[in-house]
């Protein structure tokens, strides 16, 4: 029987379409196995959001073959999409992807076996204009289950490459992605994430709405929760937040983009709000939502940064209070306009300000745990925790990581659960109900 590895770098829309390309090959008869294991045909989805993905793109591609050299090497994603002559430099690259054409992939993995000819099908992305329908029906060792509903962004902010890797704006039907979040529920599934590269511009191109689609998952039988993606700050609305707050199933996690905490950094980077639009967001969510977790990715180091916008981006932060951030680099994107900026900053001050903020955004998550304790919330569980027998761990719909002793595997599962105390960044708890 033949086997297939999958490595896959980035984020959530990645891992869907990764696990939609596997569904082909196991649909053919192949078996998937781990990427550092022997397989016939090995597939790299790269990342190219950073200078970090791009290398650890090169890293995976370059070292891959010397399990079997005799493999099929198939890479496509963003690097390969924005990057596609770097990648065929790389002699041991059979097949060239880029964010295109992946559900064809099985197609391209039998036309090179028949012709043993290399070849690249990346093309301009930016004249692509209907949404790629793919199909995924299960994930393998998850409780939840990606749903891409929506591909490309409009935005072109100054430092980000992503615009040029993903195309312009793209919806998925509302039935498609209603009729595919059907089977998931089907195959067991209770938790559904919505995903894309800009989630709130879903249904811009079409007649169609994200409120739309929210109200349409949450009649799905089957289905008990409902979390989005990364999302715009000026998606909430008065209007939006009020719809959405009458979703018993929506989750009350938010995960708002933010960048920078300084309005004239943010003018910089062509961000399409100011602070005070996040925080009137955020207090909105707050008051439809008691308990959200709002969480977010900040930058450090943008070009022009001084010390005192850093202290402004640093002091938002802390106002803000987030339930966790994801703190990062800026690192220069070939292409953009952030590119050709003046007053780029020195790496060593970068890393300064990042232990900074990193230090201010772990106590306000800290102090978002503790606020649970003695608070009996609803857990989906996942697994066993660190392998452990009968301690399992799941996600709270605010999105803690809650650890319990249970009598029993309770894998998909969702008990109530009172939570005693924080420890590490988990709740650990007791469970008050069990079938």
């Amino acid at each position: 029987m033949k086997k297939i590895a999958i490595c896959t770098l980035g984020c959530k829309v990645n891992t869907y379409e990764s696990e939609a390309v596997k569904k082909q090959f196991e649909e053919q008869g192949f078996i998937c196995v781990d990427f550092a294991d022997v397989a016939d045909v090995y597939i790299i989805n790269t990342c190219t959001v950073t200078h970090l993905g791009d290398r650890k793109s090169r890293q995976m591609i370059r070292r891959t073959k010397q399990q079997n050299p005799e493999s099929v090497l198939i890479v496509m994603g963003c690097y390969a999409q924005v990057a596609p002559l770097d990648v065929k430099k790389i002699k041991e690259v059979d097949i060239i992807l880029g964010t295109d054409k992946k559900s064809q992939v099985y197609s391209y993995y039998e036309e090179f076996i028949k012709t043993k000819s290399k070849f690249s099908l990346v093309e301009d992305i930016s004249k692509k204009c209907e949404f790629e329908e793919l199909d995924v029906t299960s994930y393998e060792g998850r409780t939840r289950a990606f749903l891409k509903v929506q591909d490309g962004c409009n935005n072109f902010c100054s430092y980000c490459i992503i615009p040029y890797a993903r195309g312009r704006i793209r919806s998925r039907s509302l039935k498609s992605s209603l009729s595919e979040a059907q089977r998931l529920a089907n195959h067991g599934f209770s938790e559904i994430v919505l995903v894309g590269i800009h989630l709130a511009s879903y249904g811009r191109d079409t007649e169609e709405s994200l409120i739309d689609l929210l109200k349409g998952l949450n009649e799905i039988e089957g289905i008990e929760r409902i979390r989005m993606g990364s999302l715009e700050p000026t998606l909430f609305d008065d209007g939006f937040t009020e719809q959405i707050a009458k979703l018993p199933k929506i989750c009350r996690h938010f995960h708002l983009s933010l960048q920078s905490g300084c309005d004239e950094t943010l003018k910089r980077m062509n961000r399409k709000y100011v602070t005070c639009d996040y925080r009137m967001s955020v207090d909105r969510i707050r008051k439809a939502f008691p308990d959200a977790a709002i969480t977010t990715d900040i930058m450090v180091g943008f070009p022009g940064e001084t010390d005192e916008e850093f202290e402004k981006n640093l002091a938002f932060a802390k106002e803000i209070a987030f339930a966790e951030a994801h703190i990062f680099k800026y690192s220069i994107r070939k292409g953009t306009m952030a590119e050709k900026m003046p007053n780029q900053i020195e790496p060593s001050v970068k890393e300064e300000r990042s232990k900074k903020l990193i230090d201010v955004t772990n106590k306000t998550k800290d102090d978002f745990l503790k606020s649970h304790i003695g608070k009996e919330v609803m857990v989906l569980f996942e697994r066993e925790h660190k392998g452990r027998r009968g301690i399992y761990e799941g996600k709270t719909d605010n999105y803690i990581t809650v650890v319990a002793p249970c009598s029993k595997d309770v894998s998909t599962q969702i008990l109530k659960v009172r939570i005693d105390e924080i420890n590490d960044g988990l709740a650990f708890g007791t469970v008050l109900e069990q079938e």
